[in-house]
């Protein structure tokens, strides 16, 4: 498709493998900068539109908050890119998905046990019941 041509959300929300909605929603929130319209009022966009919502789209796929994706997209806009920038973003959330598998781990293994004792039927009520009904 040539870079000129326009199209309407639909034929984005393919392309890009994001959510009618999703896109809406990052326009509000200035991840995608308003789309022109057409005379009868649809949105309409460009290749390059969709390039950037893949970009946001991977970058949500790998955890990155809202706030991280807005600061990427920043310096992925910028002509001269900071390597440095880019590499803080990125250490910062690694220690937060590392944080998180400490947290999954902990809880696969409250899980394992709740689990073994639920399929041995030796407890007076599920235990796993009562733990999920107690207040964080």
């Amino acid at each position: 498709m040539p870079e000129g041509e326009c199209f309407q959300i639909g034929i984005l929300s393919e392309r890009s493998g994001v959510n009618i909605e999703t896109i809406r929603y990052y326009e509000r929130v200035d991840l995608l900068t308003k789309p022109q319209r057409s005379t009868a009022g649809y949105r309409l966009y460009r290749t390059t539109d969709s390039d950037r919502l893949r970009f946001i789209r991977r970058a949500r796929d790998l955890g990155f908050s809202l706030d991280e994706v807005r600061r990427l997209l920043g310096l992925a806009d910028q002509k001269s890119r900071s390597c440095r920038r880019v590499h803080d973003i990125a250490v910062e959330h690694l220690a937060e998905v590392r944080a998180k598998i400490g947290d999954l781990r902990r809880m696969e293994r409250v899980l394992t046990a709740m689990v073994k004792a639920c399929s041995q039927g030796t407890m007076p009520a599920c235990p796993l019941l009562e733990t999920l009904a107690q207040a964080g």
